[in-house]
């Protein structure tokens, strides 16, 4: 997402209140390497603020959350091959870090998509491949991840900067396909998405040229998740109408891209995420309540993929008035409200 994030270390007062409610302990972690399972073809998939402290999978049960997305991992330090949580090497890929969490929503139904780069890592030189230039390290950590977790998509979240690191876009896409071809070989499901910056009408040139690359390079993009907010050109917005001129865009950026899939293949292949209520723009960007359920209504006739929104920690009517918070919409609001309103998406029938 566009937004800086702050980084916050994961205190051991926090762990174990995430443990507690999980009702198991580091020690119970998930195992090794666990059985990915497939991302149903319509999933509601709400980004989770991983730093906070909170424990995800509480968190979902809570909000009636089965799928969440996880953000965001980057590397520690420009020039590093290694993703951490957050970026911070006290939290690394391994079962003992998310691990639980991770294994607790699978054992609801549901599942993890983690996220890669994200505001802060996009404008540091720490997305994971703007900072490495090594494709097969990169490919190997998308590789570790999967198997580490027993995940079957990564999201990549390529914004800011990294719309611009021309040799970072081609490494990303080199070791994607990789990274699938591994998958392939190994037997296991692994689908990749990009979330991308767009304007009303569709993505804008540097967004459209990451896809190209993907083709030039034979990587696979299963999801383009545009993030429908933050649209900063000084419009008064109706976001949900706005939500659909952006994905219809985006569907014929997508045709012109694989013009021998069908419309339904091309939808399927849309993603969206909105900022529940005032986003960090202003008052002129405000995703209502009512917005919500059209949007829903809209994703689940359209038969796109994947439904999200920024962030779970966000869904909350708590602070009226305030814009871009990462704690409340700025709304009114029901608790959970666009949570519930979305999580009727995952599983849905066109």
């Amino acid at each position: 997402m566009r937004r800086t994030r702050a980084l916050h270390a994961l205190t051991a007062t926090a762990l174990s209140a995430a443990l507690v409610a999980l009702g198991s302990g580091a020690a119970h972690a998930a195992p090794h390497s666990p059985v990915a399972r497939p991302v149903p073809a319509h999933v509601a998939a709400p980004y989770v603020e991983t730093w906070t402290g909170q424990s995800p999978a509480a968190l979902a049960a809570d909000s009636g959350n089965k799928y969440l997305t996880l953000a965001f991992l980057q590397a520690p330090e420009a020039g590093s091959c290694t993703a951490d949580w957050n970026g911070d090497p006290t939290r690394p890929v391994d079962p003992s870090v998310l691990g639980a969490d991770i294994a607790a929503l699978r054992a609801r139904g549901g599942g993890a998509i983690p996220s890669f780069g994200g505001y802060s890592a996009d404008t540091t030189g720490t997305e994971l491949a703007d900072s490495c230039t090594d494709v097969h390290a990169i490919a190997g950590v998308y590789e570790k991840l999967a198997t580490t977790y027993g995940i079957s998509r990564i999201d990549l979240d390529v914004e800011a900067d990294s719309l611009a690191n021309t040799a970072g876009i081609d490494r990303r896409n080199k070791a994607v396909a990789e990274a699938e071809r591994w998958a392939g070989r190994t037997g296991r499901p692994l689908q990749f998405s990009y979330t991308l910056p767009t304007t009303t009408k569709g993505l804008e040139a540097d967004g459209l040229a990451v896809l190209q690359n993907a083709v030039a390079n034979h990587a696979r993009v299963d999801v383009v998740n545009i993030m429908t907010f933050d649209y900063y050109d000084g419009a008064a917005h109706d976001m949900a109408a706005d939500t659909q001129t952006a994905a219809e865009g985006l569907y014929a950026q997508l045709h012109a891209l694989h013009p021998h899939q069908s419309p339904r293949q091309l939808w399927g292949t849309v993603g969206v995420t909105e900022m529940p209520g005032i986003d960090d723009y202003g008052p002129a960007e405000t995703f209502t309540t009512g917005n919500g359920a059209q949007v829903a209504r809209w994703a689940a006739a359209q038969g796109i993929d994947t439904l999200s929104f920024w962030a779970l920690q966000r869904d909350n009517g708590t602070c009226v008035g305030t814009g871009g918070s990462d704690s409340c919409s700025g709304i009114p609001q029901d608790p959970w409200y666009f949570s519930h309103t979305f999580a009727r998406f995952t599983g849905a029938r066109r």
